[in-house]
């Protein structure tokens, strides 16, 4: 198992080197930069005559080094990246580090939430749907997968806050904590207070993974039901649902946890639209932004941080499915 993972941590560095390359390139593709955002806020906020802010922009561009040919800002980028230092954020003016130490562990902690509950209880139904396969049970957990699928979440989100502001009051939305417990060092009373601020957001996020390992779960299920080794222990006087979990579920299994490495990606790009949608100050939040007023180092680090983060899942997805199958394991190995 060791040399397998070995194997996996090295093969992942070419991919992050690669992907690192193509965001950087994508990143500044788009037409201008953080000066040019320097030049508009001069003639907006500042009142600036045009040929003002343009010289602004000029001097900005010379200051940061954003003349210089496009594959020299990328290795003294990843250069400093490679020792530690991300650089300095434009628009938040301060060092990137603490932007990202500041979003990224409540971003994960929602991803990882949200991925563990969806999955403990979309494994569960997706395993009563296929052992009710055609009964009202089933139709019902069907139709519930159907619409936490295809319904957006930005629009669930939206409706869950007009319930929550509009109906029932609530005014405090768009943030972790109340405005008394923000300061606070961490406690029972302040944890329960997240858990009152983040709740709508697990539940958008939790709706549409049950969906998913919900529907493959079944399929995967379905799949097995029908398999000798099942009719075997069936025959040997086995009932019927302990023939399902002890023989058709650890089976079903497989493809699912082959599944999980993929699935980081899509409840990233989740938690970003809803995130987006409730204005928290998360990783995701701060991707659009940096994005929109060309402070690229802000948006490069976090994509390859994501990207390290995606192939973690990968790698972790990949170990789960060789200690559920032991060929995998050995094959790896080879």
């Amino acid at each position: 198992m060791l040399r397998y993972l070995a194997y996996r941590i090295l093969a992942a560095i070419p991919v992050l080197f690669i992907m690192s390359v193509i965001t950087f390139a994508i990143i500044h593709a788009t037409p201008g930069d953080y000066a040019d955002y320097v030049g508009n806020m001069l003639r907006t906020q500042g009142h600036a005559t045009n040929e003002v802010a343009l010289a602004a922009a000029a001097q900005f561009r010379i200051d940061h080094g954003l003349n210089d040919p496009l594959i020299i800002q990328y290795f003294r980028w990843i250069w400093d990246v490679l020792r530690g230092d991300f650089g300095t954020s434009y628009f938040f003016n301060r060092p990137i580090s603490e932007v990202v130490w500041q979003r990224l562990p409540p971003s994960l902690g929602l991803v990882i939430t949200v991925h563990i509950i969806g999955t403990i209880i979309g494994v569960t139904l997706g395993i009563i749907a296929a052992a009710n396969q055609y009964s009202w049970v089933d139709s019902a957990l069907s139709f519930f997968g159907f619409l936490g699928i295809t319904v957006p979440k930005f629009l669930f989100a939206l409706v869950l806050i007009y319930i929550l502001a509009f109906r029932l009051g609530i005014q405090e939305i768009g943030s972790f904590y109340s405005s008394y417990w923000s300061y606070q060092p961490m406690s029972l009373g302040k944890f329960w207070n997240l858990i009152l601020h983040v709740w709508p957001i697990i539940l958008v996020g939790v709706l549409n993974g049950i969906s998913y390992n919900m529907r493959m779960m079944r399929g995967n299920l379905l799949d097995t039901l029908n398999a000798q080794y099942v009719e075997t222990a069936r025959a040997k006087g086995l009932s019927g649902a302990m023939a399902i979990i002890k023989h058709a579920v650890p089976n079903a299994l497989h493809p699912l946890a082959a599944y999980q490495g993929a699935v980081m990606r899509y409840m990233i790009e989740g938690e970003i639209e809803t995130a987006i949608t409730f204005g928290l100050p998360t990783i995701g939040v701060a991707i659009v932004l940096s994005m929109g007023i060309g402070d690229v180092l802000v948006t490069a680090t976090l994509m390859l941080i994501l990207g390290t983060v995606q192939i973690i899942g990968s790698i972790v997805s990949d170990l789960l499915l060789a200690w559920l199958d032991p060929r995998v394991r050995l094959g790896g190995a080879a």
